[in-house]
């Protein structure tokens, strides 16, 4: 279970050090016990953003059985990906 405080300051913390691997390996020490993915968000297809926000979207994943999949349940989420929003010059 992730709860929504804990993914509200992820989410802070994101933001203010900015998508990227860098910030997962911050994210890893401060909650040892959730699983962080950094992607690009052009990579998730199947899956709604439980937080947007300007250069990055953060998902819900599972990893009950067995295999990593996301979820809309933060009951049952056992980590966050952190998928960068790129703008793209027209």
């Amino acid at each position: 279970m992730i709860a929504d405080a804990e993914i509200d300051a992820i989410a802070s913390v994101v933001a203010e050090e900015g998508p990227g691997d860098a910030t997962v390996a911050s994210l890893r020490q401060r909650w040892p016990d959730h699983h962080f993915t950094f992607c690009s968000d052009d990579d998730v297809n199947a899956a709604r953003p439980v937080r947007e926000a300007d250069g990055f979207n953060l998902y819900l994943v599972t990893g009950s059985g067995g295999c990593i999949s996301f979820t809309s349940s933060p009951e049952s989420a056992t980590g966050l990906v952190i998928a960068e929003v790129e703008e793209w010059d027209s």
